[in-house]
């Protein structure tokens, strides 16, 4: 089963894409903040990163740079989910594969996200 990691400290956005790509037949991780997804990708290389912009203790911006800095990490897709720094984000381009604003619309994220990884539920 594609495993997808989901960072992000707002509960209800987590909780919506976990419900929505675990129907779409994706395993899902979930991290509130970038070093608790760190930890997990020490455990874990899932197909793909789908992080918020704005966390405490590391935000997506610099989980991005941490993921793409470790050899082992570096080709795992990130989606970035934002805010308000979705402007910033978009200056890295070696870093997000997609940026999206909040409120973002689900399908859209999910469509890149099968676009990128494939469609688990039609394998």
């Amino acid at each position: 089963m594609t495993t997808i990691l989901v960072v992000d400290d707002e509960f209800l956005i987590t909780d919506i894409l976990v419900d929505v790509l675990e129907e779409d037949g994706f395993r899902v991780l979930t991290a509130s903040n970038g070093r608790k997804a760190l930890e997990i990708l020490d455990r874990e290389t899932p197909a793909l990163v789908v992080t918020d912009f704005m966390m405490p203790l590391m935000n997506g911006l610099e989980l991005a740079q941490a993921i793409k800095a470790n050899p082992g990490w570096a080709q795992i897709p990130v989606i970035l989910l934002s805010g308000a720094q979705g402007a910033i984000a978009r200056g890295y381009p070696d870093l997000f594969v997609a940026v999206y604003d909040k409120p973002f619309r689900i399908e859209a994220v999910v469509a890149m996200v099968r676009e990128i990884i494939g469609n688990p539920s039609r394998s």
